[in-house]
């Protein structure tokens, strides 16, 4: 499907949400003060928009989501390269990968809260421990995806450590860790605001939770539709920087093409 047409229907499908939305209040189906209708939500986003203290908190959320995507993310190259490396160290790893990888994030709430009260730690930690599984399972298979010819061919021409990981393993891992950060960038940012609802640190999610409590319906429903929008967005960012980054790649440039 082209991206004009992709898109096309994307704005259809947006529109009919946007006219569901707007008539089910409206018709009486659902109380209007448990569900305001779509153009009152939208109206109270644009004047929130006009509130500086909802940019700080965007900017603190987005700082918690871009710096625990990029420790994650760190983390877990340097951890998923070094298994590959030292001979043994998968087999050894395994189970513990598998112990602690399903864990929920949200599991962690109170330990975070332990740790770092309602602070920005708390959602650093969080956020942290759920993008990291994300980019580890795909470091690990990438570097297990390396043509087992291509490493005989580099032992036989003595290729340094170095000179193997860069022109060996990391061409070949590189797209399954960029897949890892694009499912972490979403998931990252899913926690950056939950922790920040259900902790109270400093955030979105912090002043969706005051707007909550305060019986500000129509607010709460505006912040969800902006967290919603944010999201799209980041990762809409994350993909293209993914093209980008991939250019050379042979799906890529397939999916260019179409």
């Amino acid at each position: 499907m082209s991206a004009p047409r992709a898109a096309g229907l994307g704005l259809l499908g947006l529109a009919c949400l946007f006219a569901v939305a707007e008539a089910v209040p409206r018709l009486g189906l659902v109380d209007p003060r448990h569900l305001p209708p779509a153009t009152a939500v939208l109206g109270r986003l644009a004047t929130e928009l006009g509130d500086a203290t909802l940019w700080t908190a965007l900017g603190e959320t987005l700082r918690s989501w871009a710096l625990g995507l990029a420790i994650a993310c760190c983390l877990a190259v340097a951890l998923g390269v070094l298994i590959d490396a030292v001979p043994g160290l998968r087999a050894a790893t395994a189970s513990t990968i598998e112990f602690l990888r399903p864990i929920p994030s949200v599991a962690l709430i109170p330990l975070a809260t332990l740790l770092f009260g309602a602070e920005t730690g708390s959602t650093l930690l969080l956020v942290v421990y759920a993008a990291f599984w994300q980019v580890l399972i795909q470091v690990l298979y990438g570097v297990a995806d390396v043509d087992p010819v291509a490493r005989e061919t580099a032992r036989s021409y003595r290729l340094g450590r170095w000179a193997h990981l860069r022109h060996l393993v990391w061409p070949t891992a590189l797209p399954y860790v960029l897949t890892g950060v694009r499912l972490a960038a979403a998931v990252a940012f899913i926690l950056a605001v939950t922790a920040e609802l259900v902790i109270g640190s400093p955030g979105l999610g912090l002043r969706i939770q005051l707007a909550q409590s305060g019986g500000a319906v129509t607010e709460v429903y505006a912040l969800i539709v902006l967290t919603g929008l944010v999201g799209v967005t980041v990762n809409t960012a994350v993909r293209a920087v993914e093209r980008r980054v991939l250019a050379w790649h042979p799906s890529v440039r397939g999916e260019a093409a179409r």
